[in-house]
């Protein structure tokens, strides 16, 4: 349980993320995450996008989380994470701990959610944890999946131990210096690892359960999923090497392809702020080629346990629509 004291101590000087900006979010300032301690949801629904086994036939019950300590440049929901391109107020709608609880628990009763996905939620951890235990307390049964950029700090992981079934972080980078170019982040691929090795000592093994639909949905274990960058297979490449030789089949690895290039990101580049190879790939999509790239090489070192995306996906109408819905 965390105390009235403890929220106050982690809210007043913000160490909750690797930024360790120590910002008095209790006063009302915004640490790099863009928001203070009061809790701001931009999205409360129902959402079918996810890896077959969370999404599932009824849909994964996505809580999204306004603010975002890592700011990647080409982030696909700038308007509730922020980046340094975008100045407007970040979107969201301020909700009391006690509110939350109550959405996690419509989420489950009133809309058969399969689980509740806790979508960027590292910058309220604390009230977070309190309001999952408030739900459960009160019949919150499905399963809990932590949704996460991998930029995480084990101590505030740990604020959730026994509350988290499913761990679904990204592991952007094994180059520090395509972490500093993209995401200002020059020590996310040590965080990031670190962060995966908490979450699968947390989970255990990967479990499973058929619903009554007969959908194969997981119940407990750790999905990484990589993002494959444009021109970045390499990158991509080293990061699969590393989950693979490091956790085998107790976990789930996802490469995903659906990278979009955002407006704003095309409009920095083209104002010559960042004229160069990096940036300039950004600007497009990912090649069939590349992402084959990648998939024959998991399959040629043994990755067994994994999850690829087919057709389309790099579009924009699967980014949500930020209005407030469910909230």
């Amino acid at each position: 349980m965390i105390t009235k004291n403890m929220m106050e101590e982690y809210m007043s000087s913000c160490t909750l993320c690797p930024r360790n900006c120590k910002a008095d979010r209790l006063a009302g300032k915004a640490g790099v995450c863009g928001v203070p301690a009061d809790l701001y949801i931009a999205r409360a629904a129902l959402h079918f996008w996810e890896e077959p086994c969370i999404s599932g036939s009824r849909g994964s019950g996505a809580v999204f989380f306004t603010g975002c300590g890592l700011k990647c440049i080409y982030c696909q929901n700038a308007p509730i994470s922020g980046t340094d391109a975008l100045k407007e107020p970040l979107l969201g709608k301020k909700v009391s701990q006690e509110h939350l609880a109550e959405i996690f628990l419509k989420l489950q009763n009133e809309q058969g959610a399969n689980n509740i996905n806790l979508v960027t939620a590292v910058q309220y951890i604390p009230q977070v944890a309190e309001a999952l235990r408030e739900a459960k307390d009160r019949g919150l049964k499905i399963p809990v999946v932590y949704n996460s950029s991998g930029y995480e700090k084990v101590e505030s992981l740990r604020l959730l131990e026994g509350l988290v079934d499913v761990w679904l972080p990204d592991l952007k980078y094994m180059d520090p210096e395509l972490a500093k170019k993209y995401s200002f982040a020059q020590d996310y691929p040590e965080a990031a690892k670190a962060a995966v090795s908490e979450m699968v000592r947390q989970a255990g093994e990967p479990e499973f359960y058929t619903d009554e639909a007969g959908q194969k949905l997981i119940r407990k274990g750790v999905i990484v999923r990589h993002l494959l960058l444009p021109g970045h297979v390499k990158n991509a490449k080293a990061v699969v090497k590393y989950l693979h030789e490091t956790y085998g089949n107790s976990i789930y690895i996802s490469m995903m392809n659906q990278y979009t290039p955002m407006e704003t990101l095309k409009d920095r580049i083209q104002d010559d702020e960042w004229k160069d190879r990096d940036h300039e790939l950004l600007t497009r999509k990912v090649t069939k080629r590349e992402y084959e790239r990648l998939i024959d090489y998991a399959v040629e070192i043994g990755v067994e346990n994994g999850f690829l995306q087919e057709g389309g996906t790099a579009k924009e109408s699967f980014i949500p629509s930020w209005n407030g819905e469910g909230v």
